[in-house]
């Protein structure tokens, strides 16, 4: 029987999880001596890449001494936690890692929540120990702090402490004295990570996560509670609504290195992939075929933010998208439910409108992102927060929020977050920065970040994370300033820009295709207009100096995905396709939109 031990590496944003993965792997030599290999191993989809951060939690395992290691790699932000809080229960221990200067962030308290609430062993690593100014000494205090507030039990807080520097491969038990290897973490992975716990009893495994193949359909992925599963065994699949359905195992595998290796049995306590298991979901469990037993669902946290989605209806529907009904659009979301337990889908009175619940901005859009390089085409409104009633009373989503920035700019900061209804909780310097807490409604966050970057210069760090329902805090001012609205169809032109410049500013490039009714800029004062921008220069053969000057026009304001998502106000429309992001008023003609406005009112 091989020694198991299973651990997940939770961290918050940028601290290092997937870097750390990377040395493991190195260090436990999966590769061969002459084979080439990327940084970032695990981070292996575009999106993350891009990014840099990880959104699907991953497997690896490797071998040390006598003793297999399979390692989970967590996304850091809240927007995913639904990833985090589905892939612990796989887990017997987990990797706390901390960044040596930054401490532990909004993000840390709530994955290292959720992981002594399962009753976890933590090792904690301090990272990064070789970055100027950084605190290791403090922070481990500061972690130790958490814990205790979190209710951590006598064993967890006797937790095992390394330091080290992820990048520059070394871990030891003393940040003074760096060591010229990773190994003291597997030495303490070993030691201090409990084998897994086996009941007896018949076989029983939670289905926490899938995978797909087109040879083979869908794979599911978890971890043997008790029990020996072979395999063509016939087991029985416990479903969410009480349905029990006999199942049949064609393949088991068992995850080697960055790869599956294909077996005939998994005993308790290891993690497997299962093929040929139709009709299931994430959190049923393979049960006994003669004794089932189920084990409870796995919970995750609400949603706390929605956005309408529908099929794209603009005069340039069609042009870049393949796939543009409301058909694909709602066997997409369908499939994407599968797999993302926090995601939520409603259909509406409309055929092709959907609500589509998420935990943030980044949840939301990561999954259009991915849709749109799928190559669909679709809309989507403004995102709005979820509302509760308890008691009577209007309750609303609040959120922590944690800002890191210069002391010169400290001030602007607080003023942006006190205007949005934050209150301003901690004031603290930290290193040559000040640090910043505050709690905030939800809505204070939509549009926050452009504001305090600018703010800034670029130079504050957020990070926030969703805290509790708190009674509904009042009306929060919107963006002030109204839309520029395209007046006609067809390319705009330099010399009506620069005649428009006073306006305000604008958003398209001369030459681009425009349609009537798209938001081409935002206008100076907090009315909408309506500019006519594909006039161009009347010609005559009579030149003048006077009126002959060049066109200078500034740069136009480009927006990525979630700034779009944020800068859109309710009468507006997102249109996303494979290859443009345009903002339009949702009815395209002036005169619709004045009957619409004047009907609201």
């Amino acid at each position: 029987m091989q020694s198991i031990r299973n651990i997940a590496i939770i961290a918050h944003v940028d601290h290092g999880k997937t870097t750390l993965v990377d040395k493991i792997i190195h260090a436990s030599k999966i590769f061969r001596e002459n084979q080439q290999f990327d940084d970032l191993i695990l981070d292996n989809n575009d999106l993350e890449r891009e990014r840099g951060i990880t959104i699907l939690s991953k497997n690896v395992s490797v071998r040390y001494k006598d003793t297999k290691i399979n390692i989970i790699d967590t996304p850091g932000h809240a927007d995913f936690g639904g990833e985090v809080e589905r892939v612990l229960k796989m887990a017997d221990g987990v990797i706390l890692l901390v960044d040596a200067f930054e401490g532990p962030m909004p993000q840390t308290r709530f994955v290292l929540g959720k992981a002594l609430d399962l009753g976890l062993t933590p090792i904690v690593v301090i990272n990064k120990v070789d970055k100027e100014n950084c605190r290791p000494d403090e922070v481990q205090e500061s972690v130790f702090e958490l814990m205790f507030n979190l209710d951590a039990t006598e064993e967890q807080l006797n937790f095992q402490t390394l330091y080290g520097s992820a990048k520059n491969n070394w871990m030891g038990p003393d940040w003074q004295n760096p060591t010229d290897t990773i190994i003291p973490l597997l030495d303490a992975i070993v030691e201090h990570i409990p084998a897994p716990k086996i009941d007896e009893g018949t076989v029983q495994m939670q289905i926490t996560s899938l995978d797909y193949s087109n040879f083979v359909g869908r794979i599911a992925i978890g971890r043997v509670r008790r029990g020996t599963i072979k395999e063509n065994a016939q087991l029985m699949l416990c479903k969410a609504d009480g349905v029990f359905k006999k199942v049949k195992v064609k393949e088991l595998h068992v995850f080697e290195g960055l790869g599956k290796n294909k077996v005939t049995e998994v005993v308790a306590g290891d993690i497997c992939a299962v093929t040929g298991i139709e009709d299931f979901e994430i959190g049923d469990t393979l049960a006994d075929l003669e004794k089932p037993e189920p084990l409870k669902r796995i919970s995750i946290d609400e949603p706390t933010m929605n956005m309408l989605f529908t099929i794209n209806n603009s005069p340039f529907f069609g042009r870049e998208g393949k796939f543009v009904t409301s058909r694909h659009l709602r066997d997409r979301l369908m499939k994407e439910m599968e797999k993302n337990l926090a995601l939520r889908v409603e259909s509406t009175d409309s055929e092709d409108k959907f609500l589509v619940y998420g935990r943030g901005i980044l949840h939301l859009s990561v999954l259009i992102e991915t849709m749109r390089r799928e190559g669909y085409e679709l809309q989507v409104g403004q995102p709005q927060v979820i509302y509760k009633e308890i008691d009577g009373v209007k309750h609303e989503p609040i959120e922590v929020l944690v800002v890191d920035v210069p002391e010169t700019t400290a001030g602007k900061v607080i003023e942006l977050a006190t205007q949005r209804k934050g209150e301003l909780l901690v004031m603290e310097p930290k290193g040559d920065l000040q640090h910043l807490e505050f709690r905030i409604p939800s809505r204070g966050l939509i549009g926050l970040r452009n504001n305090v970057l600018t703010a800034t210069q670029g130079e504050a760090i957020m990070n926030h994370r969703f805290s509790s329902y708190e009674p509904f805090k009042g009306s929060i001012p919107e963006r002030n300033n109204g839309s520029l609205i395209s007046m006609e169809g067809g390319q705009c032109t330099a010399y009506a820009i620069d005649k428009l410049q006073d306006r305000g500013t604008f958003f398209v490039e001369p030459g681009e295709e425009l349609y009537t009714g798209q938001v081409i800029g935002e206008n100076s004062r907090d009315n909408d207009i309506v500019v006519n921008v594909q006039k161009g220069k009347k010609l005559t053969n009579m030149r003048a100096s006077g009126s002959d000057d060049n066109t200078r026009i500034a740069p136009a304001k480009k927006f990525s995905l979630e700034e779009s998502m944020e800068y859109i106000q309710k009468d507006e429309y997102l249109e996303i396709t494979p290859k443009s992001i345009r903002m339009r008023k949702i009815y395209l003609d002036e005169n619709e939109r004045t009957r619409m406005a004047k009907k609201d009112a």
